[in-house]
């Protein structure tokens, strides 16, 4: 496949906004597997041999990468976009965050990097390229709605409200990024993390579809203020939620 991952959007997105997820699999034909049935996504060798775009209706909506070490946890990661990966990332060591890999460019497709925030989340930036992100999300399959569980939601609003203010706060803005006591939802002992949710026409059906396919429900269906969500792992252990809306 040619290097640029076909999104239809001409212009990158804003700062601040959730803008790709990629999930580190040990297993990436088993992935395609998994997330090709629950979604109807279909998939396409990356040039550099590292991983698989995921589309629908021919759109790219997320990456399957390999895991290049097995002691790292198997994943999903949201990326927000910035037109500068590095003076973000100073911002946000700035902010008491950390970098936990430096920017690297991917070809023509953009930069990114890897950072923490202050209570150890991790999260992705993007500096686009040929690459600007989700050409379909908010659909059904499709990317919908970040969440952050947070031990200190307080600090957690002013650590992002610095970083991502107008994304969250300008006139017309439509986040798709929340936070949540981590302890609301999860066990005594869960990190602080990140929570990607992909949209489903039916959160209940979407949960007996995932365990049809091998992967487990670790949370019941239950109503938040952006819709009804049901937390699951897929069949390698990472991590997602289900959203109804």
């Amino acid at each position: 496949m040619a290097e640029n991952s076909g999104s239809a959007h001409p212009e990158a997105y804003p700062e601040g906004v959730p803008c790709w997820v990629d999930a580190q699999l040990p297993d990436v034909a088993a992935g395609q597997r998994f997330y090709g049935e629950l979604f109807g996504w279909s998939f396409e060798e990356r040039a550099d041999g590292s991983g698989v775009w995921a589309r629908l209706d021919g759109e790219p909506v997320a990456g399957l990468g390999r895991k290049a070490d097995g002691r790292l946890p198997t994943v999903w990661t949201v990326f927000f976009a910035t037109p500068d990966v590095a003076a973000l990332g100073w911002r946000i060591r700035d902010a008491g965050g950390q970098l936990v890999s430096a920017p690297l460019a991917a070809g023509r497709l953009g930069t990114g990097a890897l950072v923490a925030d202050p209570e150890g989340a991790v999260f992705g930036l993007w500096q686009a390229g040929s690459h600007q992100g989700f050409g379909k999300r908010h659909d059904p399959g499709t990317f919908a709605w970040v969440e952050l569980y947070a031990r200190d939601p307080g600090s957690a609003d002013a650590f992002y409200s610095g970083l991502f203010a107008d994304a969250l706060f300008a006139e017309g803005a439509e986040p798709d990024f929340g936070r949540a006591a981590v302890a609301d939802v999860f066990a005594e002992g869960m990190p602080p993390h990140f929570l990607v949710h992909f949209r489903v026409p039916d959160c209940a059906a979407g949960l007996e579809r995932v365990t049809r396919l091998g992967g487990r429900v670790q949370a019941e269906p239950f109503v938040t203020s952006y819709g009804t969500v049901g937390i699951v792992t897929d069949d390698q252990g990472a991590f997602f939620a289900l959203l109804e809306r």
